[in-house]
């Protein structure tokens, strides 16, 4: 238990960390990268998922998405009684890496000017366009290619032996935010949002807005519906 505890912790507090910094580094005014645009954004979270993969993929099976760590559980891949050391771990993780990224970015955050939304965009994801039923559906397709995808290297065996695989999830995080992370900022793990969120709410930022938790709840609850669904068609599929 102790090491899926820390190996999730520390591997999503990496993830939240990169993530949410890369955001901040790009559209934060002041900063050197300002203007890197949604490619490198992309591109960066699709390395921060795979970078902690690689150091705890054999301590944890490196999750750090409580929606994939219950679809692994309904797989039987994942012991249902750790099932909740993975999830405080990986929400805690991700309060964690904000709160850095905060600490980071804390002086770019103060000069920016009538941006509120802005910076907690580097924080927690929210929709283009308002739309509860499709905010939902985006979230819970793009966690089902997400979990069904990573459960398809079954079909490869060779591929978590020779480290294939961490890659893999890099190109399938890549590619589901190029062609859906426009809609709701792909979420696709409750962690990535709620962690964030609460970091939101709880630092002292400057110029604030609300944190959204009437839209909150989108981003949490649908990856974990697409997860499921990613169990049963994988079940009926192979």
């Amino acid at each position: 238990m102790r090491d899926i505890f820390v190996g999730e912790l520390v591997g999503t507090f990496l993830l939240i960390l990169l993530g949410t910094s890369v955001v901040a580094n790009v559209n934060m005014k002041k900063s050197g990268m300002h203007g890197g645009g949604s490619v490198q954004i992309t591109i960066a979270w699709g390395l921060a998922v795979m970078i902690p993969a690689y150091c705890f993929g054999e301590m944890t099976g490196a999750s750090f998405n409580p929606a994939l760590t219950i679809a692994l559980a309904c797989r039987g891949d994942v012991a249902w009684n750790t099932v909740p050391v993975y999830i405080i771990a990986q929400i805690l993780g991700a309060f964690l890496g904000a709160c850095m990224t905060y600490l980071l970015f804390k002086d770019h955050f103060d000069q920016e000017e009538n941006n509120a939304e802005g910076i907690r965009g580097c924080f927690c994801t929210a929709p283009s366009i308002p739309n509860t039923f499709r905010n939902l559906l985006s979230e819970i397709v793009g966690t089902f290619v997400l979990c069904f995808t990573i459960f398809g290297m079954a079909q490869m065996p060779t591929a978590g032996t020779s480290g294939v695989d961490k890659i893999y999830v890099y190109g399938i995080i890549v590619s589901v935010g190029m062609s859906l992370g426009g809609l709701t900022g792909y979420a696709i793990n409750p962690a990535r949002d709620l962690g964030p969120r609460l970091a939101y709410t709880l630092l002292p930022f400057k110029d604030k807005t609300t944190p959204n938790f009437q839209y909150g709840w989108i981003p949490v609850v649908g990856p974990i519906i697409g997860a499921v669904i990613a169990v049963v068609v994988d079940a009926w599929v192979f």
